[in-house]
């Protein structure tokens, strides 16, 4: 195998690889039956024309797509079972190009391989003006061929160890000796900077602990980053650390032209003896055969018209021609939709067989791949609860026990937070290697459901997202974590919401009322974000009935992640004033006043707030009607006929909005708000609401005050006030 080592001849991490390919290209190894000829060709034409297709517009990241061409070749010729034709084959193998900024390396080899919807024009479309371009900046999850939408550095590899964990709890689901209907292996392209980023190191620590093996991540070493070479900031031999992480390391000297070398690699992807992930470090050299090649200019900029021509002259091609693939080169490619097809028979050839030994798992197994859930879902969710004050934490458990335990569509998973989160459900198992014997702690099987995700919140949500972007609604991912870590795993959780991918967050200690942890656990700023994420369903729901509520409503939202807003301290039940069937309409009236001086809204944990303070509104003769407002998003969907009679603004009746977070988003729905204004403070929980005001007293003043204010004409109508 020319170029490849193990780990034990592996050469060290740093430049010096590279600049000795810069003194000297190496003469390509042909895989078999190849000449090196053809492949040189073959490379050639992908490096002109990603150099052609950044300069057309001007604009676009050449560098390190044409730094890749062998690696292209070598997955999407040799590597890689897939079907150009039918790009959505459930047991496709998973590509994910984690350092997305090099998206032509993906949309050309796309092309080349034959999937229609990448045709010619559209290949031209990047960075055009066409809205309809399926080459964006970065890849996204929408277009035939993209897995997972990437950009930010990091997100993609995390995601690629989500796709190999559905694959393995598949395959351990529903394989039976002689039957392996879940075959497929996870393909992740890397570069420097993910190497860099905290995020990819979380994914890459926990990848090898699960001894992923139906993963490769094929390391783009060329040692170029924005700012420059990558040792002005980071020094680490990179093969030692992922060795520690408990990866199998082989390293490929020529990564510019040695195509052979690279496949030889890649096979050893699919050794079945193999117990751990793959890493496989490329030495190539970014913008090889222009004139900044190993030059961080070469990045994120076109290389020049000139430095193009000068490209073609030193591979004696026509410095006229544009856009030129040769005959030869697609003759090259032609084979792969046919055999794509070949694959996709095969497989569904081995799925009949598997239906005639196993009629009953192959129903199962093909509702899974359809994503449905039993029809009875909503059944398993209890018509009751206690009537004691609970935590909305716990009623989480209350609400989804049973459907957890029974439906294996759900994956739960939490950061290191089992006794916090109350998400285990009754024989739960946990997702680990059958290998494992943790010193504390049931061992665990790749069939398991529960997932423990360690300190890891970052990492939690960008793996779930490629939990459910294996395939839509095969497997739901549910995370948790306390609300405030959620700014932790904010990057991935925001990905998810761009990519729509159905994904649970459960939400726990999101109130002051937590108490003594203190401000730094005391998340009164973080709902304005994800009430402003578009496609994201935020509920913070005000007790068990509406958490019942707010997990109908998460299972049954197909256009994004859903978070579920929890407390950690105990709530009042407010049996026959709270609906399920409210939650899912954003916002309703709990107890309506035909004649109303003011409208009282509280959220979630504080909602019996807004209760008790009409109650003692009411001693002042004062009317107040009572609404309560779990979901932005989902009152925003609502009619403007339905909003109206929630809010009755319209009618000349003020509204203030209780909740110990800070205002802003509310200004729409209300007049004004009793809101935090600070940070939290370290308090035992029964103190805190008094320290800063939120007294049924206090805040019924307040409001009373504010009333006295509206009718005078002292507040104008429209200007929000701070109670």
């Amino acid at each position: 195998m020319p170029g490849v080592s193990g780990v034990n001849g592996s050469t060290a991490y740093g430049d010096a690889t590279v600049n000795g390919l810069l003194k000297k290209e190496s003469k390509p190894s042909a895989p078999p039956q190849t000449s090196k000829d053809e492949i040189q060709l073959v490379l050639q034409s992908f490096r002109l024309l990603i150099a052609d297709l950044c300069q057309q517009f001007g604009m676009g990241h050449p560098g390190g797509a044409i730094g890749m061409a062998a690696i292209g070749v070598a997955l999407w010729k040799y590597a890689m079972r897939y079907a150009p034709h039918q790009p959505d084959w459930f047991n496709r193998d998973r590509f994910v190009l984690s350092n997305g900024h090099a998206c032509l390396f993906q949309y050309t080899n796309l092309y080349l391989s034959g999937y229609k919807a990448m045709t010619w024009e559209q290949l031209l479309s990047y960075h055009s003006e066409r809205p309809d371009s399926l080459c964006p900046g970065h890849p996204e999850i929408e277009h035939e061929g993209i897995e997972v939408t990437t950009g930010p550095l990091g997100q993609g590899i995390a995601n690629a160890v989500g796709l190999a964990m559905a694959s393995k709890h598949l395959a351990a689901t529903f394989n039976r000796p002689g039957h392996e209907v879940v075959s497929n292996h996870t393909w992740c392209m890397i570069g420097d900077a993910c190497q860099q980023e905290g995020l990819g190191n979380e994914a890459f620590s926990y990848a090898g602990h699960l001894k992923l093996n139906n993963l490769t991540v094929i390391y783009d070493n060329n040692q170029i980053t924005c700012d420059g070479s990558v040792d002005l900031t980071n020094t680490e031999d990179v093969n030692k650390k992922m060795e520690a992480y408990g990866w199998e390391i082989v390293d490929v000297e020529d990564g510019v032209n040695d195509v052979e070398a690279i496949v030889a690699a890649l096979e050893k992807a699919r050794d079945p003896n193999r117990e751990k992930p793959l890493f496989i470090n490329v030495r190539t050299i970014i913008g090889v055969g222009s004139a900044v090649a190993g030059k961080a200019v070469s990045h994120g900029a076109p290389l020049g018209q000139e430095n193009v021509k000068e490209m073609k002259r030193q591979y004696d091609w026509d410095t006229e021609k544009i856009f030129h693939i040769p005959e030869k080169v697609k003759k090259f490619y032609e084979n792969l939709p046919s055999r794509g097809e070949q694959y996709v028979k095969e497989w569904n050839d081995a799925v009949s067989a598997y239906t005639k030994e196993y009629p009953d798992l192959a129903a199962t197994f093909k509702d899974r791949m359809a994503g449905t859930l039993p029809s009875d879902w909503e059944s398993m969710i209890p018509t009751s609860f206690p009537s004691e004050p609970t935590p909305s934490r716990r009623s989480n458990n209350l609400v989804m026990a049973q459907m957890l335990a029974e439906i294996p569509t759900f994956m739960v998973g939490t950061a290191d937070l089992t006794p916090s989160v109350n998400l285990t459900y009754k024989d739960y198992e946990i997702f680990n290697p059958p290998s494992l014997k943790p010193i504390s702690g049931a061992q665990g099987s790749y069939k398991g459901r529960y997932i423990h995700y360690g300190i890891r919140e970052h990492a939690m949500a960008a793996i779930a997202n490629g939990l459910a972007a294996y395939s839509p609604r095969t497997i739901i991912p549910i995370t948790s974590s306390f609300f405030m870590f959620y700014l932790y795993a904010a990057p991935a959780v925001r990905m998810g919401a761009l990519q729509k991918l159905k994904v649970i967050h459960v939400a726990t200690h999101d109130s002051i009322g937590a108490g003594e942890d203190g401000p730094t656990h005391q998340p009164v700023e973080l709902a304005a974000l994800y009430r402003a994420m578009p496609n994201m369903e935020y509920i913070r729901p005000g007790d068990s009935e509406e958490v019942a509520g707010a997990w109908k409503a998460a299972i049954e939202y197909e256009d994004g992640p859903t978070m579920i807003s929890v407390s950690r301290h105990a709530l009042p039940q407010l049996q026959g004033l709270t609906k399920r069937d409210g939650v899912a309409k954003g916002a309703y009236v709990l107890q309506e006043e035909k004649h109303a001086d003011v409208t009282v809204m509280a959220v979630g944990a504080e909602l019996s707030f807004a209760v008790n303070v009409a109650k003692e509104l009411s001693t002042k003769s004062i009317k107040a009607r009572v609404v309560s407002f779990p979901s932005h998003k989902l009152f925003r969907d609502q009619p403007i006929e339905y909003q109206r009679q929630v809010l009755r603004r319209n009618e000349g009746i003020p509204a203030v909005v209780i909740e110990p977070y800070v205002s802003l988003g509310f200004e729409r729905w209300a007049d004004a708000g009793i809101n935090m204004k600070s940070f939290g403070h370290s308090l035992p929980g029964k103190y805190i609401y008094q320290h800063f005001g939120y007294t049924t007293e206090r805040m019924a003043k307040s409001i009373e005050g504010y009333l006295r204010d509206w009718k005078s004409g002292k507040v104008g109508r429209g200007e929000w006030v701070e109670l």
